[in-house]
């Protein structure tokens, strides 16, 4: 968040040169603060769509269970180059099976041509000073994995990218990262994209074909993998939200843009829902459409010198939150903020932050929200964490008393969605700068949405009823956030109605 008049700790130059560099080369940014919630009950006689059944995830169940090979899956068969035979490339040549043999069967309309398969499947230690020279490629020190079409060619990291990605985010990363490698086979074969398209489109198109053939997985059709919609689906999410692009300023801005945490689990999420006829619309044009004018670059302040886009999370602050909710959403009641913890009579506490319909409150415990808002980044084994972190919980605090005068339930999975996606609301409107008759200001800065993106998969906070009790699922928690940030207030009362 960006507060004008109250003083804004800077990032120096080399550190975020630094960070950049840390968040392009590896993946370490962990899941292991990945929870997940047990089992699901389906709810009869909703007339609601699947894709915003609480209970469901593109129309599939939301439940937990095995993630990764088959215990009865074939063999691997083919050739990679150069490996080492053990576990990452063998799991990685299971995974390009897997995936082209969708590809033969599902390569239709929209996209144009005719099914080529992969014939170069290349695997290096990026750590081996004679790790080889792959199609014009150096690959030592190379964390990654890549499609090139010059020589029609995967190549991926055994030594670090994959064992990191398997190690903090399981099997279904690797075959995730694959399917988005073979996404960019699949937009030279459809001539989907031209040389003057920019990195952006080639990077969101390759999310989203990985999620149309996630979606096959999921189904459970594949004859080699499994991947459990609540729990192995927020692990591959986790996973590509550690890989987004990192926080830049202006001048860091380049044209080689992967996408934000928002950005990438968006155009995912779309293949995942919509099919390949999503993926083959992305454009320039529609990132830039979806976008809005959501911030991709922090404010360089007057020294030159970028904001690192954080504000304390104090009692200040969080008065400026109160009154620019009230701006946004204008309730006739509106909620007070306490900082005393008291009983509620019909609702239980859900801290660091809680509403009560009965008493119209939201109460904070200051010290734990403050602690939820403390940056963390590579090298604190944690997802994207900071003031939005614990600012987006109140905000969704506030949400609930927005529902509540308007006599909606309190506690339902259809609450914690409709919380989620008002919550997205109050984010875009946050975009650009709103007077306050306080002449305070917060305004939603890049990163952010990073931020309260992973806590909807990790503390799920933000899409929580006023017990504070969530939904199975990471991806339709995020998919509800999503649809406000796209949408308006109206949009999320007639998606989850109940």
């Amino acid at each position: 968040m960006y507060d004008r008049g109250r003083n804004r700790r800077q990032l120096p130059c080399g550190d975020l040169n630094r960070l950049v560099a840390v968040l392009r080369a590896s993946t370490a940014c962990l899941a292991a603060m990945l929870m997940v919630v047990g089992c699901t009950t389906i709810v009869d006689g909703r007339a609601l769509s699947i894709l915003n059944d609480p209970f469901r995830v593109g129309g599939l169940p939301a439940t937990d269970g095995p993630s990764g090979p088959r215990p009865n899956a074939p063999s691997p068969k083919g050739t990679v180059l150069n490996t080492n035979n053990g576990e990452i490339d063998e799991l990685s040549l299971l995974s390009i099976n897997d995936i082209q043999e969708y590809w033969k069967t599902a390569y239709s309309e929209p996209l144009q041509g005719a099914f080529r398969p992969v014939t170069k499947l290349v695997s290096y230690d990026s750590e081996d000073v004679d790790s080889p020279i792959v199609c014009h490629i150096d690959t030592y020190e190379l964390v990654n994995a890549f499609f090139t079409s010059r020589c029609n060619m995967i190549a991926w990291d055994r030594g670090v990218f994959m064992p990191v990605a398997r190690k903090y985010f399981g099997d279904m990363s690797v075959n995730g990262v694959l399917a988005h490698e073979f996404g960019h086979a699949l937009q030279i074969m459809a001539k989907l994209v031209t040389r003057d398209d920019p990195t952006i489109v080639r990077e969101q198109q390759a999310d989203c074909f990985a999620g149309v053939y996630l979606w096959w997985v999921a189904e459970g059709k594949s004859p080699r993998f499994t991947l459990s919609t609540a729990d192995g689906l927020d692990h591959v999410l986790g996973g590509i939200i550690t890989t987004r692009d990192p926080v830049m300023d202006a001048d860091t801005e380049t044209e080689d843009e992967h996408g934000s945490a928002l950005d990438r689990v968006s155009a995912f999420q779309m293949g995942f829902l919509s099919g390949t006829t999503a993926c083959a619309a992305i454009d320039e044009a529609e990132i830039d459409q979806r976008r809005g004018d959501l911030p991709t670059a922090l404010r360089v302040d007057t020294t030159g010198y970028p904001e690192t886009g954080e504000v304390p999370i104090d009692r200040d602050t969080l008065s400026t939150l109160m009154e620019l909710m009230g701006s946004i959403f204008a309730p006739n009641r509106p909620p007070t903020l306490s900082y005393r913890q008291s009983d509620c009579p019909n609702a239980k506490a859900s801290p660091p932050a809680s509403y009560c319909p009965a008493t119209n409150t939201i109460v904070v415990d200051l010290p734990a929200l403050a602690k939820m808002g403390r940056v963390a980044g590579p090298g604190q084994y944690r997802l994207p964490q900071g003031d939005d972190t614990a600012l987006s919980i109140v905000m969704s605090r506030y949400t609930l008393a927005v529902q509540n005068e308007r006599g909606l339930a309190m506690q339902s999975p259809w609450t914690a969605l409709r919380t989620a996606c008002l919550t997205g609301v109050a984010h875009r409107e946050m975009a650009e700068p709103i007077d306050l008759p306080s002449g305070q200001e917060l305004v939603l800065t890049a990163g952010d949405l990073d931020e309260a993106v992973s806590g909807l998969l990790t503390n799920r906070m933000v899409a929580s009823d006023a017990d504070g009790i969530s939904v199975p699922a990471g991806f339709t928690r995020i998919a509800a956030f999503r649809a406000g940030v796209g949408g308006d207030m109206a949009a999320c009362y007639s998606r989850y109605p109940g």
